[in-house]
């Protein structure tokens, strides 16, 4: 089931107008791992990340080690894999790094908050 963070970002693709992305996903062979937003055909995974600053789940030592090896096996396997928090989609640089990925096929960064989108 979403969470409203992943439903604030659904509803940004949505007005972005960006390709439609399957949901709570699986996607990579042989793993039981999940995307929360998933292009299968442009190989995007966007993840949100909205417990970062509370002591649980994707922040544990075991969550943490669970989410290294399925972003690492997701770039091994061709995937442009993101990671979003809570104020990334808020502030929009969420979805702009989404747009770039999505519709030109570009780098996203944010050094020290200096966006180059």
């Amino acid at each position: 089931m979403p969470t409203e963070l992943e439903d604030a970002l659904y509803w940004q693709i949505v007005e972005a107008m960006l390709p439609e992305p399957e949901r709570d996903a699986l996607y990579l062979k042989g793993r039981k791992f999940r995307a929360d937003f998933l292009w299968r055909k442009q190989k995007v995974v966007a993840e949100v990340q909205g417990g970062t600053y509370a002591h649980m789940g994707h922040s544990t030592g075991k969550g943490l080690e669970r989410d290294y090896t399925k972003c690492d096996l997701s770039m091994l396997a061709g995937f442009r894999y993101f990671q979003f928090s809570k104020e990334m989609i808020e502030n929009g640089f969420a979805i702009e790094c989404l747009t770039k990925a999505l519709e030109h096929n570009e780098d996203c960064n944010d050094a020290e908050n200096n966006r180059t989108l």
